[in-house]
C-alpha cells in the first residue's frame, strides 16, 4: 500500500525497474492467495466427501509439496505475465513519473479469476451437497445408538462449520475481485494514479489479508496459534506441546 500511495499522491520517483518489480511482487502475492484458496477448497472437499481416506491422501509431505508448487507456479506466472514490461521497463509510460504496466487481460482473466473461481465453486457446491446429505442422515438416525450418534454429530458439526467458512471466503473473494475485472472488461479507461483504480486494487489486496481474519474469526485454534506466535511463546522449548484445540 505505501507504493500505491506513491502512485496516487505524487510522481513515481523510484525508477522504471522498481515499478515493474513492484507489480511483479503484487502479482505473485495475489496469485498465491488465489491458488491457496483452491488448495484449501480441495482440502475441505477431501475432508468432507472422503473423510475415511483423508489421513492417507492429505499428508504433511503432500501439503508441503503443494504449497511449494503453488509458489513456484505463481512466481513463473507473474514473470511470464509481465515479461514485456521486464524486458523493457517503462515502455508503456506516457510521461516521466508514471508507473504503468501492461498485461494480457484475457489470459489474466482466465488464469487468475475464471479457472480458480470455477474450481472453488464446483468444489464448494459438492462439499455443501455432501454436508447437507450427511446432516439429513444424522437426523434420520438420531434414535440409533446414542454414544455413536453423539460422536458422529460432533464430527459432522465441525465439517459443516468448515463448509460455511469456505462459503464466506468464496463470497469475499468474489466481492474483492469482481470490481477489477468488471471495470476492465467494460472497457473503461482508468488512469494509473486515479483514486478509483487505487480503490479497486486495494480491494484485491484486501482479499489476501481478509482470509486469515475470516479463519481467525471462525476457528479458535487459529486464534490460539496466532497468539503463540505473536507473544513469542513459540520460541519456548515446550511450545510444541501447547494445546491449541
Amino acid at each position: 500500500m505505501p507504493f500505491q500511495i506513491l502512485l496516487i499522491e505524487s510522481c513515481w520517483m523510484l525508477g522504471d525497474q522498481v515499478c515493474v518489480l513492484f507489480y511483479v511482487l503484487l502479482c505473485i502475492i495475489v496469485c498465491t492467495s488465489v491458488v491457496n484458496m483452491v488448495l484449501i477448497s480441495a482440502d475441505r472437499y477431501v475432508a468432507i466427501c472422503d473423510p475415511l481416506h483423508y489421513p492417507t491422501k492429505i499428508t504433511l509431505q503432500r501439503v508441503q509439496i503443494c504449497v511449494l508448487l503453488c509458489w513456484i507456479y505463481c512466481v513463473f506466472y507473474s514473470f511470464w505475465l509481465l515479461y514485456d514490461n521486464l524486458k523493457q521497463p517503462g515502455r508503456y509510460n506516457s510521461c516521466y513519473g508514471e508507473c504503468v504496466v501492461n498485461t494480457p487481460l484475457d489470459v489474466d482473466l482466465v488464469l487468475t479469476f475464471i479457472v480458480p473461481i470455477s474450481a472453488i465453486v464446483i468444489l464448494y457446491l459438492r462439499v455443501f451437497v455432501v454436508a447437507v446429505s450427511q446432516a439429513r442422515a444424522m437426523r434420520s438416525h438420531i434414535t440409533a445408538v446414542k454414544l455413536q450418534t453423539s460422536v458422529t454429530v460432533t464430527v459432522k458439526k465441525s465439517e459443516l462449520k468448515a463448509a460455511r467458512t469456505l462459503g464466506v471466503v468464496v463470497a469475499v473473494f468474489l466481492t474483492c475481485f469482481c470490481p477489477y475485472y468488471g471495470v476492465s472488461l467494460s472497457g473503461s479507461d482508468l488512469v494509473a494514479g486515479s483514486y478509483t483504480r487505487a480503490f479497486i486494487v486495494f480491494l484485491i489486496l484486501c482479499n489476501s489479508c481478509v482470509n486469515p481474519v475470516i479463519y481467525a474469526f471462525f476457528y479458535p485454534w487459529f486464534r490460539k496459534s496466532v497468539k503463540l506466535i505473536v507473544t513469542l511463546e513459540i520460541l519456548q522449548p515446550n511450545s510444541c506441546g501447547a494445546n491449541v484445540l
